[in-house]
């Protein structure tokens, strides 16, 4: 396991904590520190084991973790962790366990095949489906609660157990997951004798309408004048900065960008893997086509592989979306920002924003899913304006 990988678990660890802690009264229970205890093992394990990020979220992995550990019930755990570094990119997939992949009851395969039909979702958000409703399933069969018999205090009852091991936002999912569910049973089977989605609520999300945070133009530039070019990596992190900065792109956008994506002659970029599940073409800058074709030509490893941005040692193989963070993350560090990549990507719907494009070009340029992920960027243009016109404090 490499260094970079045990760095990387280990932030990924305490950022799943500090969120899930905050989101949670009893951070001090019995069963948060049984969690903790499960992650610091699972580390240990997978640096004894020489495991890589990419290995290190499948079943396989798993199955060999419970053998080593002498631990019990670690997989809610491990599978939070899992689904919150998924919901981030960091990871293709989820953990997965083939408990989760046996056949449901016709209804819940029904609405899993009724889901693919109608909605363009990835395989990640129809196996997220899949493990809610197969531990609705087993939770109801437990208690002897008929489908057609469910109610919200059920559901509530449910939620409480299930909600546990996830952070705030990964629980949000789940249950938007079941509220399809849910609508899906009273509108197109009626099964249910009410609608009951519109009262599976959760606690007040008070951080939603905190605008993202973005760098001012003079730290932009700060960043870029601190860029080296003296090794591979760092003209490797170079390009990469200028495609969360000039396109906006997600770390795992990034790392998935192949050479058949890049057009050269028409200055023009194919991102196949959005959220939206629709592939974008958009123009790549002057600046941003030079750093790229600057890797390829002259930093970027011998290799039959398609991925442009690999790893700068033998074997070589794609970067991950962790190491896409993780670079732009230290030269945001090396610039004396006080910033995270993300705040790329925000610095560039905020640009679009002081040019005069719409709230849906932006969308759609974004790669948001909905149009209310991109209606918080509107709060940011707000304060900038009262900073121009009132002088205060942004």
């Amino acid at each position: 396991m490499a260094d970079e990988d045990v760095r990387m678990l280990l932030g990924a660890i305490l950022d799943y904590f500090s969120r899930l802690n905050g989101a949670r009264e009893d951070a001090d229970s019995p069963e948060s520190k049984h969690f903790s205890e499960v992650l610091i093992d699972f580390t240990i394990f997978s640096t004894q084991m020489g495991i890589g990020w990419n290995d290190m979220f499948t079943f396989e992995t798993f199955r060999e973790f419970r053998k080593y550990t002498r631990l019990k019930k670690t997989f809610h755990a491990l599978c939070g962790l899992s689904a919150d570094l998924h919901d981030k990119g960091a990871v293709a997939e989820p953990l997965t366990i083939p408990h989760y992949q046996v056949r449901l009851p016709d209804i819940y395969e029904a609405y899993l095949l009724y889901v693919r039909q109608t909605r363009e979702l990835s395989r990640g958000s129809i196996g997220a489906i899949r493990r809610v409703l197969a531990s609705l399933h087993q939770f109801l069969e437990g208690k002897g609660i008929a489908l057609a018999s469910l109610k919200i205090e059920h559901l509530d009852t449910f939620l409480k157990d299930f909600d546990k091991p996830f952070a705030l936002h990964t629980r949000k999912g789940y249950r938007n997951h079941l509220r399809g569910f849910l609508k899906y049973l009273y509108f197109e089977r009626q099964v249910l004798r009410a609608d009951l989605a519109p009262l599976l609520v959760g606690p007040p999300d008070f951080g939603h309408s905190k605008p993202p945070k973005f760098l001012r133009r003079w730290e932009v530039e700060r960043l870029l004048l601190s860029l080296t070019l003296e090794t591979p990596t760092e003209i490797r992190t170079y390009a990469m900065v200028h495609l969360a900065y000039t396109l906006g792109l997600r770390p795992v956008e990034i790392s998935s960008i192949s050479l058949d994506d890049i057009s050269f002659e028409r200055a023009e970029l194919r991102v196949p893997r959005r959220k939206t599940n629709q592939p974008a073409i958009l123009p790549l800058p002057e600046k941003t086509l030079k750093a790229v074709a600057a890797y390829v030509l002259n930093a970027r490893p011998a290799s039959d592989l398609r991925e442009v941005f690999l790893t700068a040692v033998k074997p070589y193989k794609p970067v991950s979306a962790p190491t896409v963070i993780h670079h732009i993350a230290k030269a945001i560090r090396k610039a004396g920002l006080s910033a995270t990549t993300y705040w790329l990507r925000h610095s560039y719907a905020q640009h679009l924003l002081q040019i005069g494009r719409t709230i849906y070009e932006i969308k759609e340029m974004m790669g948001h899913q909905s149009i209310q992920s991109t209606q918080r960027y509107l709060h940011i243009h707000t304060d900038l304006m009262r900073k121009v016109i009132f002088d205060e404090t942004l």
